[in-house]
């Protein structure tokens, strides 16, 4: 074996896990603060997605299914796939579930008037070819993605006028999310519990202050993508909803791996690498035999630097 194939196969070990003894750690880690934080029960928002999948299933089984309540929130834009994966699996599971639809809320606020593809005749397979290729056109004429120049401030930013609204847009519904899921948990004294993971969360990869980054606790904060897939293999999470392409379900068109230009597999080797601070030559150097590219690299690096501001809380120094 020569040495690139040995570093790649030495990032690949450091992602290995042991699926049942990070369950009963996070398991413990769910009670344990519901406990230390005075609450009777959590509440999660339930997408349809793997990682509120996870989420839901851990819950279940550290406070029982009597007291776990999940949330599901579609509107307008969101797959009826992502729902009925959701309801089914809360019926599977066991717990309490409430649909809300969010819709007529972001009506009210005007947040649906801010997408130009939001034509009451326009069909929805239309508009989401049409998202793809202005996203697609975005990356052509500025060399980078939506997503990646939506990371910091806007000014004198080609086509900032479209970006600055279609951030908005989108925004919007994880922050509604976040104030139902923290409405219906003090209501009911209940612990709000998030679903990010570590992939996305260090490379920006949602919402400031959203449903995906506002929580009392984030027990799939410290795993990769690829890691909180096998765990949901072990929890026996459906097969489709393990399977199916990730998606933030708020844009029409858009999955994760289209938003980030790079599979979470590759993206998971590049983090694990700069967590190990390992030098962009070396890991362009280890990387080469998974077939990621250097600029791939370098972008993902240049992701969690740009995103850090959205991991922290500035205040004045003293």
């Amino acid at each position: 074996m020569n040495n690139q194939k040995r570093k790649l196969e030495g990032l690949k070990a450091k992602m290995q896990i042991k699926p049942e003894e990070v369950a009963l750690s996070l398991e413990d880690f769910i009670r344990r603060y519901m406990e230390k934080l005075e609450r009777e029960g959590v509440v999660l928002g339930l997408s349809g997605g793997i990682d509120s999948a996870v989420v839901a299933a851990l819950c279940k089984r550290a406070v029982g299914p009597e007291k776990t309540l999940a949330l599901i929130m579609p509107e307008k834009d969101s797959k009826r796939e992502q729902t009925e994966d959701a309801l089914a699996l809360a019926e599977e599971l066991g717990i309490r579930s409430r649909l809300i639809d969010i819709t007529p809320y972001l009506k009210k606020l005007g947040v649906y008037k801010l997408f130009p593809l939001n034509k009451p005749l326009m069909p929805k397979k239309l508009k989401e070819i049409m998202v793809r290729k202005a996203y697609n056109y975005y990356r052509r004429k500025t060399g980078e993605t939506p997503f990646a120049a939506s990371l910091g401030g806007l000014k004198n930013k080609e086509f900032n006028n479209y970006l600055k609204r279609s951030n908005a847009y989108y925004r919007a519904k994880h922050r509604l999310r976040m104030l139902l899921l923290y409405l219906e948990g003090e209501k009911e004294n209940r612990l709000v519990v998030g679903a990010a993971n570590k992939s996305e969360w260090l490379v920006g990869f949602f919402v400031k202050y959203g449903c995906d980054a506002a929580a009392d606790i984030m027990p799939l904060l410290n795993l990769y993508k690829t890691q909180v897939r096998e765990l949901a293999r072990y929890l026996n999470v459906p097969r489709q909803i393990i399977d199916k392409a990730p998606s933030p379900d708020i844009i029409p068109g858009l999955t994760d791996e289209r938003a980030l230009a790079i599979s979470y597999e590759k993206l998971d080797l590049i983090l694990v690498a700069l967590e190990e601070e390992w030098e962009v030559p070396e890991i362009i150097e280890a990387l080469g035999a998974a077939d990621i590219k250097g600029e791939q690299i370098i972008e993902v690096k240049r992701l969690v630097e740009k995103s850090a501001h959205m991991r922290k809380l500035y205040r004045p120094e003293t």
